[in-house]
This record gives C-alpha cells, structure tokens and sequence, in this order.
C-alpha cells in the first residue's frame, strides 16, 4: 500500500456499528462491561479510545512502523521517550533543536538525575567523543529547528549500542520525506501539531517504533502519566494526516523557489535550506531525504533590528509560533521558539537576533515573493533598534 493510500485507508475501515465512512469521535470517558473484566477492549479513555487507536494505526503506517502512541503535545511525546531512562543516563543531543525541547531537557530532566551533552551531530567525530558508558539515547533533529541542519541517521545508527536508542525527531521532514526507522533509528517522534495536523487547529505528537518492549514502555507511560489526546483531536490530527502528501508536495515546491529567491538577493546574507546546492549537507539530504520540506531560515545584511522590522511588515506571512500550517508564518526564534535557551548559548550555536525562520504554506507562490519582496525593499536602511535580548 503507498503512502496516500495508508494515509486515508489504515486504521479508518467503516465503522462496524453503524457503517459510517468515517471514523466517529467516540466523546466518551468510559465503556460499559458486560461483566467484571469482560468487555470489547475499551475500558477507560485515558488507556484507549478508538477514535485515538484509529491515529495511532494511521502514523504509524505512515513511518512503516508497527506501534505508534499518540499525546496531547509533542513535548508530551517527547517527555514519554524520556521516560525510557533513569536517573544517571546520559543522553547525546543535537546542539540545534528546538527550545522547548532544550528546556525541557535542561530545567526539569536534569533534575531528576539526566546527563545531556550537545553536540553537533552532523560531525561524527564530536558524536563518538561524546558517547561514555552512561549514554543511553540519541536525540537528533534532522533538519534541525532552526538551522536546518542535517544528521546522517544511518551513520550515526553505526555507532550505537545494543542499549542505546536512537530518536529522531522527524518533525520538519515528516514521513513522507524521511523514514528514520529504515535508516536505523528505533523511534520517531513528531509534533502532530505541525505538519501531519497542518491546518493550525489542532496540538498533539506521537511517538513511533517497530520495537515491541519500547513500545510497551512508551504505551505504559501514556497511560500511567496521562498526556493523552482527546477524541476530538485525535480526530482533527486524522483528517489532516489524510492530505499530508498532497500538501508536502506544494510546502516544498514553493519553499524551494522562495528559498532560491531569497538567496538572489544582496541584502540577505544567508540562507539555510538543504534544497540549496549551497547548503553543506546538501548531498546528505538528496541521500536521506526524498524532498527537502517547507522550512527554511535565513539571515538578513544589517543590524537585528532590520529583521524585527521586516518580519512585522509582511502580510502574507503570519508573524507567529509554530509551523507547518496550510498558511504561512514567519518567526524569530531567538525571541520566540529558542527564547528559553540563554542568549550566549544561543549565539554560540548560531542563533543570532537577525535569525528569521519561514514556515512556507501553499498559497500561490507569487504572492509569497511579491510580500517577501516588498518588505525587504521596505526595510532598506533599518537601523538597530537597541532592543535588549531575551533572557
């Protein structure tokens, strides 16, 4: 079965009750049993619900994986992977990732006992060196948020243990650009909130193995912590999942021509995107990948405050958090999505306050360039606004 076919067909067969094509929003907390420990498999909706085991049959195909977990965030999702460890394990990170998830990492499992080392992933030499005798996960964003860097999983999946777990977050990607259980990852993890939901409406993650003992573990942790999804929103993250190729195919092919127009320009000063031959892993995602997606980054010639200016003048671009909507969004991450990692780390890991971060919808391409064109002509002689930095 390929991938639009599993998209709308795996875990959606009509519904036995009643022969509706669609699978219902079962809005219900409990289920009645015919006798004590005699039921038809659901119990309590924190452990199951069908309409939640429908998405969780449907992204798992999606990866070609065997189990899948859905939760209310992606950072639920994440947090479930974490879950894994115990308190003296160490983890090698990805040296760019996402804030939130380095505030997790940072302030709340530290705490309980975790070791983190970050490390630029793409370098195989500093991944070997970082590893020790406690390391028990890989946690790799690839592309990375929000430097669109890329990690070789297959070359990284050499180096593992047998007791060590590789988990990619395939967020910006998605399934239908990268499959990280085939290239020797043991999870995946994605914000359902982005892409696969793709229509800003909904938040949720999932996380997704071929391993039975971690799913068991994960599905353990669903369901002894709670961080589950409602019906309705398992509902929502389905319907959008069901366009997912369609709608990937347009983010990427306008992402590329937006990211082609904004490396023209004189008065931008760098573009970071893997569909660009001038981007350095640019052979490793023509391997890795079968697309390069709808994020890019990209700095611009001037002071920061040139970038605050031009990200509030676009009118097509949405100045706003999150990604991979149907609609277009523009946002800064050193003052909004990395805002929770310290200023020097972050421009230590070449975060810069002139960093401007593009989440390409599929609006007609033309009207992307013309409103990226205009702000840029509009800012021409920005001067720095002396804005202090976040903390």
């Amino acid at each position: 079965m390929k991938f639009s076919t599993k998209a709308i067909h795996v875990g959606q067969e009509p519904d036995p009750a009643t022969g509706a094509t669609i699978v219902p929003i079962y809005q219900t907390s409990t289920y009645t049993q015919t006798r004590v420990g005699e039921h038809k498999g659901f119990d309590y909706s924190r452990t199951i619900n069908p309409t939640r085991v429908a998405l969780e049959r449907q992204l798992a195909s999606l990866e070609n994986a065997r189990f899948g977990s859905a939760f209310a965030s992606g950072m639920a999702a994440t947090t479930a992977v974490l879950g894994l460890l115990s308190a003296g394990d160490h983890v090698v990170v990805g040296d760019d990732l996402y804030g939130g998830t380095y505030r997790l990492f940072a302030r709340v499992f530290e705490r309980y006992g975790l070791t983190f080392t970050y490390v630029d992933t793409a370098d195989l030499d500093a991944v070997r060196t970082a590893i020790t005798p406690a390391t028990r996960l890989f946690w790799i964003e690839t592309p990375s948020n929000p430097l669109l860097k890329l990690t070789d999983i297959a070359e990284i999946a050499r180096l593992r243990r047998p007791e060590q777990v590789i988990a990619v977050d395939n967020t910006f990607a998605t399934p239908y650009f990268q499959q990280p259980l085939e290239l020797g990852a043991q999870i995946v993890v994605h914000s359902t909130t982005k892409y696969i939901g793709g229509h800003s409406d909904v938040v949720g993650g999932v996380v997704i193995t071929n391993d039975q003992a971690l799913y068991e573990q994960i599905r353990f942790h669903q369901n002894a912590v709670g961080g589950v999804p409602g019906p309705h929103d398992a509902w929502l993250t389905m319907r959008g999942a069901k366009t997912l190729a369609l709608r990937m195919r347009e983010h990427a092919r306008n992402a590329q021509i937006v990211a082609e127009f904004l490396d023209s320009r004189d008065d931008v000063a760098r573009v970071y995107y893997p569909g660009l031959p001038s981007h350095p892993q640019h052979e490793l995602a023509k391997r890795q990948m079968s697309g390069f997606g709808g994020m890019l980054s990209f700095e611009l010639q001037g002071p920061a405050g040139r970038a605050h200016d031009f990200a509030s003048r676009l009118k097509y671009f949405s100045l706003a958090e999150s990604l991979g909507g149907v609609e277009s969004l523009i946002s800064h991450p050193g003052r909004m999505t990395h805002g929770s990692i310290p200023s020097a780390e972050r421009e230590r890991r070449g975060i810069s306050d002139g960093l401007l971060r593009l989440s390409v919808g599929i609006e007609d391409v033309a009207d992307l360039l013309d409103d990226l064109r205009d702000s840029l002509e509009a800012t021409v002689g920005t001067r720095d606004t002396g804005l202090p930095s976040p903390v």
